[in-house]
């Protein structure tokens, strides 16, 4: 993975001032393997009469991203290994289930009903390791995380960029547990354009206190409050980040992933 980054503001105050606003972007068909999604948001837009403006973010679910990079597996497809048959009595799942999970997995942190925490090949450690049926059609397909989701952040801003000719920037989310908090809250996992991480230590407080530790996750606030207008049901798989004042930068949502030596829960 990527070296850790973060992003320093020259001053505290950009991130004090100004309203954002979240609006989703309505009317996108049901993604497939190919589709020129850039093309599909921006035609989207365009009907609802949606003007993107230069440093607008888009938050882009992984799940259309996965469709049209073909990342969807039939159930069929995949032959359990005995590993797979073993850990699916454990954990109640699918072993074919199971098999795509462990095809995605550098190693497996906890079992548990109906799920495995695992850490994927990207890094992220996360339950089934993304693999997910939810808003698939079809009973036999799930998806599969993005083979790079920086890579395709990165594509679908120029992408974007090309055909509005503004400056915008792109976050693709999913959805991740916490550990010691319950529900479900949207992630950045891959990031173009907008700081994924604001390292604020060095600088003061209103009181005139010297910050010491404090590294904002940006891309992820942005990616949870983009969340709240998406739903999960509601068919608004892009939402608009509009007024959130940043400085645009080359930074991934992969330097979120905090170093294993870092990493005190492991």
């Amino acid at each position: 993975m990527p070296k850790s980054t973060t992003h320093r503001p020259s001053k505290f105050k950009e991130l004090r001032d100004g309203t954002i606003r979240l609006f989703g972007i309505p009317g996108l068909p049901e993604i497939q393997a190919g589709d020129n999604l850039p093309k599909l948001i921006v035609d989207a837009a365009r009907a609802a009469r949606i003007v993107f403006k230069s440093r607008d973010i888009l938050v882009i679910t992984q799940k259309i991203v996965s469709k049209s990079e073909g990342r969807i597996v039939q159930l069929s497809t995949p032959t359990p290994s005995a590993d797979a048959l073993s850990l699916a009595t454990t954990v109640q799942n699918d072993p074919r289930m199971i098999e795509l999970i462990l095809r995605e997995s550098r190693r497996i942190v906890r079992k548990g009903p109906r799920a495995l925490i695992v850490e994927t090949h990207l890094g992220f450690v996360c339950a089934n390791a993304g693999v997910d049926r939810s808003n698939v059609p079809g009973d036999d397909a799930v998806t599969l995380l993005p083979k790079d989701p920086d890579r395709s952040a990165r594509r679908l801003a120029a992408g974007l960029g090309k055909r509005t000719g503004k400056r915008l920037s792109v976050i693709i989310s999913d959805t991740f547990g916490r550990p010691w908090r319950l529900g479900l809250t949207n992630v950045a996992i891959g990031a173009a354009g907008v700081p994924a991480l604001l390292d604020l230590r060095g600088t003061k407080d209103r009181s005139a206190k010297s910050l010491h530790a404090t590294i904002l996750a940006v891309a992820d606030e942005l990616a949870a409050a983009a969340g709240l207008a998406m739903g999960k049901t509601a068919g608004l798989p892009v939402v608009v980040v509009r007024g959130y004042r940043y400085r645009p930068v080359r930074q991934t949502a992969a330097s979120i992933i905090r170093p294993a030596h870092e990493d005190l829960f492991r």
